[in-house]
């Protein structure tokens, strides 16, 4: 008797590039980097937790499977660090004292040299308000920084950028994915470590994980130095090919933009007229910001800046031969999920023209925040993505455990 079996098939629960490719990896930052701004301009605590919740069910319902996709709930981890490294500082070092009083620490009696610094003593609302306020916002950006890492795989992060910042983007992308790829390391050796029946803990479990991972990292370096060596990475370089005149072009370009942003942003809570509170009479910042005529200059710099800097970088990047291998298709979902971060950034920088006391919660006194109808439009356009974007079609496979346990169907093996 002998046994045959059928020809190799593949696992039928791999997933192939096609079923698993998600929308524009660039899309995904560009809908967190409208929802982290968002945030940033505003310390109204519920609305912040509502942003950042929303993010975070974005995050659960569209990323994979891949183990840098898993890197969301350190980036939580360390968001509710912050918060309490901000909180524990503030109750410690404190502020004046003057507020509503609390409770009281012992107070420490410092030398003369550190004047002006208190160590324990009583412990405000007003204070430990105006710091939870600040360490949650910080909290909420740090959140929507991890939802691009873990929605954006970097590999296909590193295919979409343009040429002229080829050199530049390598470094970037390759410093973004240490992150991840150590706790896809992390996660290996721990998983060898429960299979070999390993149980140590403390420090001798930290040097038993700590030695595979540092010579995993290094050898993960090396096959990647090695593999861009071997394609002739950068080889194709010909500054001929680039005018004269490019670089000046791109710096006069930064340039504007740095000033149109300033002109902008200089006074954000008034609408093109220099705020006294921060511009002197006088000043530079006064004059530039006189008569209206800040913001609209800065307008003007900004779109002459980004035209500037568009055609810079496409004629800066044929110095550089770079090709894709399948680059990924820029489609409407991608273009949905970049709209709705910035209709998030657009409507929080309308509210705070419109209702700043309800985006800027004062701490002194501290009062109740509250939530407008209109903030709904930041909560709902930060959430949209969840709704418009593909789902990820997500493997067993991608686990190695599961994908080990694949075995094929009786009906796959015959006997004669």
């Amino acid at each position: 008797m002998t046994r045959t079996a059928d020809p190799v098939v593949e696992n039928p629960s791999a997933p192939t590039h096609d079923s698993t490719r998600t929308v524009h990896p660039w899309s995904w930052w560009g809908w967190a980097a409208g929802c982290g701004i968002a945030i940033s301009l505003t310390n109204n605590p519920l609305l912040v937790v509502l942003i950042t919740a929303t993010v975070t069910l974005v995050v659960t319902l569209r990323r994979t499977d891949e183990p840098w996709a898993r890197s969301a709930g350190v980036y939580a981890s360390m968001a509710l660090t912050v918060v309490v490294i901000r909180v524990f500082f503030q109750v410690l070092i404190g502020g004046d004292g003057t507020g509503t009083v609390l409770f009281r620490l012992p107070e420490v009696a410092l030398p003369d040299w550190a004047a002006g610094i208190r160590l324990g003593g009583p412990v405000t609302a007003e204070g430990l308000a105006a710091t939870g306020y600040d360490a949650l916002r910080l909290a909420g950006m740090l959140i929507c920084f991890g939802a691009a890492n873990s929605l954006a795989n970097p590999r296909r992060v590193l295919k979409s950028v343009p040429a002229a910042l080829h050199d530049v983007s390598v470094a970037i992308v390759i410093a973004l994915a240490v992150f991840p790829q150590l706790i896809a390391s992390v996660q290996r050796v721990r998983r060898a470590r429960r299979l070999r029946g390993d149980t140590r803990k403390g420090m001798r479990a930290l040097v038993a994980v700590l030695v595979p991972v540092l010579e995993d990292s290094v050898e993960t370096s090396m096959s990647l130095a090695r593999g861009m060596e071997s394609r002739g990475y950068g080889r194709t370089r010909n500054d001929r090919q680039v005018r004269p005149g490019t670089r000046i072009l791109l710096v006069l370009s930064v340039m504007g933009l740095t000033l149109g942003c300033y002109g902008i942003l200089a006074n954000p809570t008034g609408s093109f007229s220099a705020d006294p509170s921060t511009c002197a009479p006088g000043s530079l910042c006064s004059w530039f910001l006189a008569d209206r005529m800040g913001q609209h200059i800065g307008i003007v710099l900004i779109v002459v800046g980004v035209i500037g800097s568009i055609i810079g970088l496409r004629t800066s990047g044929r110095r550089l031969g770079v090709s894709r291998y399948r680059p990924d298709p820029w489609t409407w979902q991608a273009t949905a999920s970049c709209l709705c971060g910035a209709v998030a950034m657009i409507a929080m920088i309308w509210l705070s023209q419109a209702n700043p006391k309800a985006i800027t919660v004062p701490t002194s006194p501290v009062v109740w925040p509250s939530l407008e109808p209109a903030m709904l439009i930041v909560v709902v356009a930060a959430a949209l993505p969840g709704v418009l974007t593909p789902a990820p079609q997500r493997s067993a496979s991608a686990d190695p455990e599961q994908a080990a346990s694949w075995k094929p169907r009786k009906d796959q093996v015959s006997e004669s």
